[in-house]
């Protein structure tokens, strides 16, 4: 279970990532963040900002048009 969800459902981009950018920094280090997207674009913009953040993506997936990201807290 992650430390922190974020619902980010109905949001487009750049929504859920500047909501992610923000809720990860309430996270401990080595904590997760599991957010939810309805924005097919989120599934590249995630692995971008975890690449860009230094922070790890945990998990991927998708159900009924909801995508599901866990992500490391350790940038």
């Amino acid at each position: 279970m992650a430390d922190k969800v974020l619902d980010a459902k109905g949001l487009n981009c750049p929504l859920p990532i500047l909501k992610a950018k923000k809720a990860i920094l309430e996270v401990p280090k080595d904590g997760t963040l599991e957010v939810l997207s309805t924005d097919p674009g989120s599934v590249a913009d995630f692995q971008a900002f975890c690449r860009t953040t230094g922070n790890t993506m945990m998990e991927t997936g998708e159900d009924n048009g909801v995508f599901r990201f866990v992500i490391k807290h350790t940038g």
